[in-house]
Parts: C-alpha cells; structure tokens; sequence
C-alpha cells in the first residue's frame, strides 16, 4: 500500500488515537506500518512490531488512560478509528486484521443462510414424512422453483454486492436504495411470465420425469408457490441494501423470527389443518412474503435508513450498468443449479429410489453450501467497500484471505460428509434403499465441498471487484462443456447411475474454480480500482440529470 502522506490528512481524533497507539509502551507491529510525517510530527520512535491486534485488545481489555491523558475509546470506537485509518493510508491492514473482519461479517451470515434454508428444509422434512412420492414430488418442484426463479433471481440481485457495497465506500449513500429499488422492479417484471409457466407446469414436467404422480404433485406445489414470487425478489433486494452497510446482523434477527415460524406453518397446514402436500407449500409461501417486511420495520425503527432517501422516479432509469452486471452474476449461479437441475432429471430415469436419494443429497449439499456462500457474500462486501475507498492494497489481501479461509471451510464440509456419512440421509427419510443409495454416492459429494467453497468465494471476490462476466464466461464452461457430457457419460455410459452425476459435477466445480482462482491471481486491483471511480462517477452524473 502506498505509504506516501494521504491527499487528505487525517482528523484530529483519528491522530490522537494513533499517538495513543504509538506511544503505549508495547512495540508496534511491523505490518501496522505508520506514515512517518505523522510520526514525526509526534515525535514517535518508530519500534518493530508483534502484533497490533493484541494492542487493541489490551485497550479493549484494560480501559487505562495514556500517558497524554488520552482516555481509551470504546469498542466500536476503536474499529471505527482502524477503519479511519486504513482508509486514509495511515496504517496498512493486515492478515489478521482483514480475517478478523471477514469472520464478523460472515458469522451472521452463516446463520442467516442456514436459516433461511431451514425454511426449504422444513418442507423436505414434513413432506418426506408423508411418503417416497412426495419427497421425489417436492423435490422436483423446488428444484425446477430454483432453476427457473429462485437462482435467477438470486444471480441478478448479486450485482447489488458489487453496485450498493461500492456506492456505500464511495460515500455515495443515496445510491444504495435507489439501486435496491431498481432491481426490484426488475425482479418483479421478471416474475410475471415465470408465474404463468409454473401455473401450466403439468404437462412440462411430466414430459421430463413421465406421468404419474409425481409430476402432478410436483405442479400443485408450483401453483401455490406462485403466492411468494412477490416476496422472494423483494427480499433478495432488501437484505442487500442493509449487508452493503455491514449490518449483516439484519437478516440473522429476521430469520431468527421467520425461520421457526415456517415450521411450525408447516406443522399447522399440513398435520393440523390436514391440507396435507399442498400445506407445505402453503407455509413456504407465507414464509417468504413474511421475511421482506420485517427487514422493511427493522429499518423503519432501528438502523439502516441512512441510506434510504424514499421511493424515487430514479430507480427507473439508467438501468443499463445494472444489467450488464446482474446477467453475468446470474449465469455464474445459474449455470450450477441448472446442471444440478437437469442432473435431478436425469436422476428420475433411474427410478423413484433414485430420485429420492437425489432430493436427500441435494438438499444436505445446499445446506453444506450455506457456509461457504455467506463467506463470498461477506468477501464481496468487503472487497467491494475497499474498492470504492481506493483501498486496492487492502482488498488484496482481503482476497488471500478469503481463499484461504474457502478452503478451511471446504475440509471442514468434507469431514462432516465422511464422518455422518450413515447418518444424514436418515434425517430425511426412513426407506432403507434410499439410505443405502444416498449414503454412498455422499461420499463423491464430500469431495466436491472443497471445490464447491473455493467456487462460491472466487464468484463473491469477482462481484466484488465488479468482473462478474469472467466469471460468467468460466461457469458456461465449466458445467456446460466439462460437467455435464462427463456426468451423462459415466451414469449412463460407465452405469454409475446416481455416483456418475456428483462425479460430473464435482469435476465442474475443480475447473471453474482453478480458472476463477487463477484469474484473481493475475488480476490488476488498481485497475479494478479505476473501474470502480469511473462506474460512481458515470452513476451519479446520470443521477444529476433525472428528475
């Protein structure tokens, strides 16, 4: 990091904390590396580190005055100064600094994302109750709910990481809600012909899996879901305009309210009420138009408005730089989950047995995958900030960082697989040929979670640098060129069936992440930088022009 005196000198609170810093009698760390007019200006002895963190813990822990009779500041305080001072070049971050940091933000993210799919898994687990073709019926219905709406719009609204974390760095707080309404909308013209072929999915579906019940029962939770399209786009959008200001608490709390409600709708509407398949449907729906308005009150009454000027005529213009990164964020998931979908179809001509150990293996690898992701989100905002900050050097190695820690998360996925091997198909279900069948193919599932995590981070690091294409372009190729033909040729060519799809797959994900790895390796973060500065710039003389 450039450690020449900033353009713009730091307050006199932010100095003062740094003077308290310097002149406590431990050494300063060495990666904490001072500006050294400001030491001079102070007349500080520039002393070799060990280590800055421990430093601010001893603030933290101790409350002491300096000997400049300079009080300590709080907690937050203290982060708030840090961050002053990274921003402003008077200390370069570090290793442990930025780890820190990435496991604050992705902790409550890892309970967000494990919550909100418990809201899935709470129809898998009350529906698997009721019989093999009902499991099989859901899901199929929730994987093609995925393919052709949920993912998609997951993808789109991924352009929001890079676009309201950037704004939010910049400064540029007025931005955050105007993008967050933009895709909204978008998401919402998106819904309506989707809507209209999830209504007439009947025939669709029995032409991929044959008529029978499974296709019918697979329709009928479609329709119902129809209820909480509404409510899906609006969340996607809501929870990020309030993680691209660091509150990645938001979601946890709403989820804390949601997530145990959606079992127990399940409970009523399916046991109680006696609706049966089509209550867990009914719950699903509820749920998801229920989790928007919470994050709407929460930012209503406690935190978050700051960046929310109204409703404005603005979020429906200029939405070409939105587009441009929303598709390639979209093909990024999308490709995945669609291979995935057409691999679950596939999966159906091997029998009802089969098909259901692939609702029980998809279901245990999306939730495996719900640490990882939160991970990206959390390296995206990250990268994303400093970016728009002109922070490169920091988002650098908040990049390592995050690749190391992708990997740690992966083994951490792989042990869990081997060691439960037995025992997580059972939570699903109690047929014994769909245990035996799921408990072996886990195995090749275990192996692709460390490629899977290394994926799933590389994807947040490029959102977070706005290169979504690249990553568009790697995922096409990946899954579409590599995993698929390998998959369809070892379950049907090779005859291993079910273990041949996962082998496909886990093949997929080695390649796009290698490419992906690769490329943030070579990648220039200066140049990444400029991009930024002239997207912000671009946004807001667009702004200056529209009623």
């Amino acid at each position: 990091m450039n450690l020449s005196k900033p353009k713009s000198t730091c307050s006199a609170t932010t100095t003062s904390f740094l003077r308290n810093i310097l002149e406590h009698e431990e050494p300063v760390s060495s990666s904490v590396r001072i500006e050294p007019s400001l030491a001079q200006e102070y007349k500080i002895t520039m002393l070799l580190p060990k280590n800055p963190l421990r430093r601010l813990d001893y603030y933290l822990k101790r409350q002491q005055v300096s000997k400049n009779g300079l009080a300590t500041p709080p907690p937050d305080e203290i982060h708030k100064k840090w961050e002053q001072a990274v921003a402003t070049h008077h200390i370069e971050t570090t290793w442990q600094r930025e780890a820190k940091t990435l496991v604050q933000y992705a902790a409550p993210l890892i309970v967000t994302f494990l919550l909100h799919y418990s809201v899935t898994v709470a129809s898998v687990l009350t529906v698997g109750r009721l019989g093999m073709e009902e499991l099989a019926a859901v899901n199929l219905a929730t994987m093609t709910a995925s393919i052709t709406y949920y993912v998609p719009v997951q993808g789109l609204a991924t352009c929001l990481d890079t676009l309201c974390a950037q704004a939010y760095g910049s400064g540029h707080k007025h931005l955050v809600g105007v993008q967050a309404q933009r895709m909204t909308w978008l998401l919402w013209i998106l819904m309506l012909p989707i809507a209209v072929v999830w209504w007439f999915s009947e025939p669709i579906l029995s032409a991929l899996v044959g008529k029978g019940q499974t296709a019918t029962l697979a329709a009928l939770y479609l329709r119902v879901l129809i209820a909480g399209m509404p409510g899906v786009a609006a969340f996607e959008s809501a929870k990020r305009f309030v993680q691209s200001q660091g509150l990645f608490h938001v979601t946890t709390y709403v989820l804390l309210i949601g997530a145990p409600l959606s079992f127990l709708q399940n409970w009523l509407f399916v046991f109680r009420a006696g609706w049966g398949f089509a209550g867990a449907a009914t719950a699903m729906a509820v749920t998801q138009n229920l989790l928007p308005i919470l994050i709407i009150f929460y930012v209503m009454f406690f935190e978050g408005g700051q960046c929310w000027k109204g409703l404005s005529l603005k979020a429906f213009s200029n939405w070409g730089p939105m587009i441009r990164l929303a598709l390639p964020g979209m093909i990024m998931i999308e490709a995945q989950f669609s291979v995935l979908e057409i691999l679950t179809i596939a999966a159906g001509r091997f029998g009802t047995a089969q098909l259901a150990a692939q609702s029980v293996l998809v279901t245990v690898t999306s939730t495996s995958f719900n640490i990882p992701f939160p991970l990206a989100i959390a390296t995206s905002t990250r990268v994303a900030n400093l970016i728009g900050a002109h922070l490169s050097d920091a988002a650098r190695t908040t990049a390592r960082v995050a690749i190391v820690a992708a990997c740690a998360v992966g083994l951490f996925n792989l042990t869990i697989f081997v060691t439960l091997r037995k025992q997580l198909p059972r939570i699903f279900t109690e047929d014994d040929e769909v245990v035996d069948i799921a408990s072996q193919v886990i195995l090749v599932c275990a192996l692709m979670q460390i490629f899977d995590a290394m994926a799933a981070v590389s994807h947040g690091l490029l959102r977070g640098i706005g290169h979504q294409a690249i990553g568009g372009y790697a995922n096409l190729f990946s899954y579409y060129l590599v995993a698929l033909p390998i998959a369809l040729g070892t379950s049907f060519g090779l005859g291993w069936k079910l273990a041949g799809l996962w082998v496909g797959l886990t093949v997929g994900l080695a390649v796009v992440s290698g490419i992906e790895t690769l490329y943030l390796y070579l990648t220039d973060w200066e140049t990444a930088v400029a991009q930024a500065e002239a997207r912000m710039r671009s946004e807001t003389r667009r702004m200056s022009v529209v009623v």
